[in-house]
């Protein structure tokens, strides 16, 4: 390794009983991208905030440059020159002011920046750095009323202004176009060139091969794989990432029943090429891939939180174009949601309320709510799925991250539906937890057709009938749960086999 920039050496660290990260040794070049890959739950983004200075780590030590670096603050870790581009776009800029004030932000805190601010030169300054990121913008737009490829361009652009020499990128393209993101890659190839210590977090193949020099896989906590020879070894970090080689187990895939969803030249974005697929009756699909892949945003255009850029869907027969949640779930179609505490789980409501929320209606007379039928629902879906509890009325927040899963997967399983999605059903659950909840899903899959949409491949294996593998909003593969071939499969999730052409 030469020209270290930073280096981390046995850092740990703990959130209560929990080690996130457990020893972790890892350089950081000049002039170097270092990819960091990692599943949900690996550490990734503790490890930014320990070198942005958010956290601050319980052992081991970290140098910048050779000399000790332990940042209090965001504020002290861009001073020292480490800049981070966050993975939540409104991290890095302030929807309330124009694209001008966020850019030059930095500066108008700085102590010497005087109390007058001179807008003409303020703009003039911006318009420069827009113009070095490529931006075609109106520096006097506000930045809450432009898109979200916009803004996450104007926070990368507010990184680069910022002269850094340690750059943390996050994700950074999952907003953007093919074209941004090359503009964006342009950039880093500049700024790697001036010496720059980069590091890019992105389970994106095409980003990985356009940018990396080296790879760094992390599993629980802990610094899974290092790959930087020539030529780099993509599907062995990707099974670094995983933690071991995908099994199969023993499903018993029933007969198909009529026709239930059908998805014709779908488009997930208006560069995206298209997606055919059926679901029928009594089939359990799972839907894989890596983030970014298209999971999400299949769900989201199907649930209708979001517009499909092209193509159509039929539900039992007839055009199925929903403008609302509320019209999915009047249609059938319902979704659990994947990230159960910001999307899910509603504090305030004790695990009866939660499970009925959305069902409220059916569990009406005359306008008056039936608690007996809400108990009455809640204490079936509780025995159902084993939700460990003293009774329906506790408070959801005092049960474990396993039990409340298991309380927004009962939400949706509680009332009958032509079409069940569930986005990452197992999050944050142990082995018990998945197993149990997965069990219930395919017990009661024979009326409805179900798709889950799962980031892990061994997660779609001990559930799904047939598995889906999305790479980059493209369907690149399609398996039915029996023999399968499982180096292809990982194949396809990490975008080798395109790259490979085998497809």
């Amino acid at each position: 390794m030469t020209n270290a920039a930073c280096t981390i050496a046995g850092v740990e660290k703990a959130f209560g009983p929990n080690r996130v990260l457990r020893g972790i040794d890892l350089t950081l070049a000049s002039g170097q991208v270092t990819v960091l890959m990692g599943a949900n739950g690996a550490g990734k983004s503790t490890l930014v905030k320990l070198l942005c200075g958010v956290h601050q780590p319980d052992g081991g030590r970290i140098e910048l440059f050779g000399q000790p670096y332990a940042p209090a603050t965001p504020a002290e870790a861009i001073r020292a020159g480490v800049v981070t581009v966050h993975q939540s776009i409104n991290d890095g800029v302030i929807p309330d002011l124009d694209v001008a004030s966020n850019l030059m932000l930095d500066r108008l805190a700085d102590a010497g920046s005087g109390f007058f601010v001179r807008s003409r030169a303020l703009r003039a300054e911006a318009s420069r750095i827009a113009a070095a990121m490529g931006l075609d913008l109106d520096v006097r737009a506000k930045v809450g009323d432009l898109g979200v490829a916009e803004r996450q361009l104007i926070a990368i652009a507010r990184a680069m202004a910022r002269h850094p020499k340690v750059l943390i990128l996050d994700e950074p393209t999952s907003s953007l176009s093919a074209t941004e993101a090359e503009r964006l890659f342009a950039l880093l190839d500049r700024l790697r060139e001036q010496g720059v210590a980069i590091l890019y977090i992105s389970h994106r193949m095409s980003d990985i091969r356009r940018i990396a020099d080296r790879i760094i896989s992390m599993r629980d906590g802990q610094i899974s794989g290092v790959f930087e020879d020539t030529p780099l070894d993509y599907e062995g970090a990707v099974t670094a990432m995983l933690g071991h080689g995908l099994t199969s187990v023993d499903i018993t895939i029933p007969a198909p029943g009529p026709q239930v969803l059908r998805l014709q030249g779908l488009q997930l974005s208006p560069d995206s090429p298209p997606i055919d697929l059926s679901v029928c009756r009594g089939e359990v699909v799972a839907v894989t891939g890596l983030l970014g892949s298209g999971k999400s945003a299949l769900a989201s255009i199907l649930f209708g939180l979001a517009p499909a850029a092209g193509g159509t869907m039929t539900l039992n027969g007839t055009q199925y174009a929903p403008v609302s949640p509320r019209d999915a779930i009047r249609s059938g179609v319902f979704l659990c949601s994947k990230d159960r505490a910001s999307n899910g789980v509603i504090p305030d409501l004790d695990i009866t309320g939660n499970i009925t929320l959305p069902f409220t209606r059916r569990h009406s007379h005359l306008s008056f709510l039936s608690a007996t039928s809400e108990r009455t629902t809640a204490r079936s879906m509780i025995d159902h799925l084993g939700i460990v509890c003293q009774g329906s009325n506790d408070a959801i927040d005092t049960l474990s991250g396993g039990n409340q899963q298991k309380v927004m997967v009962g939400r949706w399983l509680a009332e009958p539906s032509q079409v069940l999605l569930l986005d990452e059903p197992f999050q944050g659950v142990d082995i018990r937890a998945r197993r149990d909840i997965g069990n219930r899903i395919r017990d009661g899959a024979a009326d409805r057709a179900t798709l889950v949409f799962a980031a892990e491949p061994d997660e779609a294996l001990e559930i799904a009938d047939r598995i889906i593998i999305l790479n980059e909003e493209a369907l690149v593969g399609e398996h039915r749960n029996e023999n399968v071939d499982l180096n292809r499969m990982l194949a396809q999730i990490s975008g080798q086999e395109i790259a490979m052409g085998l497809n």
